[in-house]
């Protein structure tokens, strides 16, 4: 049979890319938040010679959820694959957040992530041998300056995960972690949210701000590698009878994680401090 696949946050980047790569052997709804967003991604569909079940859907509104359930169940009758991808970004540092960002992170990021799970878990429910993907970060298992409640987004994702791997096992339902690096993605371009004072002089890490946010763009430009490989390992798991609970994946998530793991603490707190120190060498002389 062809499983049917949900996935959420497909406008662009990573899920857009899972999306039309699940649909060359999956039928996929794919779920976006505007209708604009639904019409270019038909369009890229349809070029691409794919069909997809476009949807609207936000994962922080309750209404939307339920309806989109509503549809699959009468459509589909069940789902054998959630791939929780819809996330934002916040980067800057931590003081220079606004509480609305902050909510705004956290209720996409996690909320989005447990209202979607807790939506289709009846559906899932009645596949053979259903799967949860849940899209986490390394920035899921290491803490990353200027990334602060990102970092918590994640880390709750990563705790979320491994107790419903657990709970839903006797269920038949894999829950599955992606834990990619750094990829070029709109996350890091047009779909970054930078802290509200980030680009106020008056912020006390206005010079930090400045150094972190053109390390990022050179990165994008000249270093991140291309996105496609998170699509192919999606599509690859879901056809999977086996999966493993987490994919690390990208040289930089797994040369992180393996430091981390590998050093003691204070080392690796040490090589963290050191690395950081000398990006904000100057902006750390000036407050000096």
């Amino acid at each position: 049979m062809v499983p049917i696949v949900c996935i959420t946050g497909c406008s662009s980047g990573f899920g857009q890319l899972i999306a039309l790569q699940c649909a060359k052997t999956c039928n996929v709804i794919a779920t976006v938040r505007t209708a604009k967003a639904k019409a270019e991604l038909l369009d890229t569909a349809l070029k691409q010679d794919l069909t997809l079940d476009v949807q609207l859907c936000d994962v922080t509104d309750v209404k939307a959820i339920k309806t989109l359930t509503t549809l699959i169940s009468r459509t589909y009758g069940h789902c054998d694959v959630l791939i929780n991808n819809a996330g934002v970004v916040l980067g800057g540092f931590f003081e220079d957040y606004s509480d609305q960002q902050i909510k705004h992170v956290l209720d996409t990021n996690v909320q989005g992530v447990i209202a979607m799970t807790k939506a289709l878990l009846p559906l899932l429910r009645q596949s053979k041998q259903a799967k949860i993907i849940n899209l986490s970060s390394i920035a899921g298992l290491a803490g990353i300056p200027s990334l602060s409640i990102y970092n918590a987004s994640k880390w709750a994702i990563e705790g979320f995960s491994e107790a419903l791997l657990f709970e839903l096992k006797p269920f038949n339902i894999d829950v599955v972690l992606i834990e990619p690096g750094q990829y070029k993605t709109a996350l890091f371009s047009k779909n970054l949210h930078i802290a509200k004072q980030a680009n106020s002089p008056t912020s006390p890490y206005y010079e930090f701000s400045q150094i972190a946010f053109n390390k990022v763009q050179k990165k994008v430009q000249q270093y991140l590698k291309d996105p496609q490989a998170i699509a192919l390992l999606c599509a690859s798991i879901i056809h999977k009878k086996n999966p493993r609970f987490r994919y690390l994946i990208g040289h930089d998530a797994r040369l992180r994680s393996y430091l981390k793991k590998c050093l003691p603490f204070e080392l690796y707190k040490h090589l963290v401090q050191f690395i950081y120190n000398k990006t904000m060498q100057k902006a750390i002389k000036k407050i000096v």
